[in-house]
């Protein structure tokens, strides 16, 4: 049985630090690659960051702020998040992408993070 959990969501104040996780399991985690996305209420999901099977990296909204980051041996990817802005507030789930052309797609439940002061 496939499974993403995430967690370290919860409430920071602005410019503040929190490091999301998720636990994978069910699958050849170390085969696939990972990525962070997150969804602000009434708004599209949108992708946060990337990282492939081998640890290269694609950085997408709020660059230089946020770094993703994988362990292969304990089947976790990260997702840190620095100088947090009150526009992140928002779900972030974690996603996995294999097979030859990426048709094997897991999804995350979700954790909230809110920015407020």
């Amino acid at each position: 049985q496939v499974q993403l959990v995430e967690s370290g969501g919860g409430l920071v104040q602005p410019g503040g630090s929190l490091r999301l996780s998720c636990a994978a399991s069910g699958f050849t985690f170390s085969s696939y690659a990972m990525s962070w996305y997150r969804q602000a209420p009434g708004k599209e999901r949108e992708l946060v960051a990337a990282i492939t099977n081998l640890g290269g990296v694609t950085h997408y909204a709020d660059s230089g702020r946020f770094t993703i980051s994988r362990d292969n041996a304990k089947n976790t990817v990260y997702l840190q998040m620095n100088s947090v802005k009150p526009e992140g507030t928002a779900v972030y789930y974690c996603k996995a992408a294999g097979g030859r052309y990426g048709e094997y797609v897991y999804w995350g439940q979700g954790t909230q993070v809110t920015v407020s002061s």
